[in-house]
């Protein structure tokens, strides 16, 4: 199989070699695709936010700070959250949030409770 195109401005030639017994493989893996659809398809019920209590607390620490550069915010959401990954969680979020504004510091973010 042979695939020609491109990428943004870079073309792409891709050959891809298979032999029989993996042919076969990708035809079983075919077919059982759509029983994976299906499955996949069901409604499944919304689980309850685990992180709710997190996010509120990260709103209030914003809120009684008023204001606060982002390495300093997320240096305390990071304790907050209790690692690094979940604080830059709560920051994307307060970032992309209607009760806080981001405005352009000299070396870093700001960002400010606006409510």
């Amino acid at each position: 199989m042979r695939i020609r195109g491109q990428i943004g401005d870079w073309p792409v030639d891709l050959t891809i070699e298979l032999d029989p017994a993996e042919w076969a493989q990708l035809g079983r893996r075919l077919e059982e695709a759509p029983a994976v659809a299906e499955v996949a398809s069901a409604p499944v019920a919304a689980p309850a936010r685990q992180d709710d209590s997190q996010w509120s607390a990260a709103r209030e620490v914003l809120r009684q700070a008023g204001a606060l550069s982002g390495p300093e915010l997320l240096e305390r959401l990071e304790g907050l959250a209790g690692s690094v990954a979940a604080g830059k969680r709560l920051l994307v979020r307060l970032r992309h949030s209607s009760e806080v504004k981001v405005e352009s510091g000299a070396d870093a973010p700001v960002y400010r409770w606006v409510g």
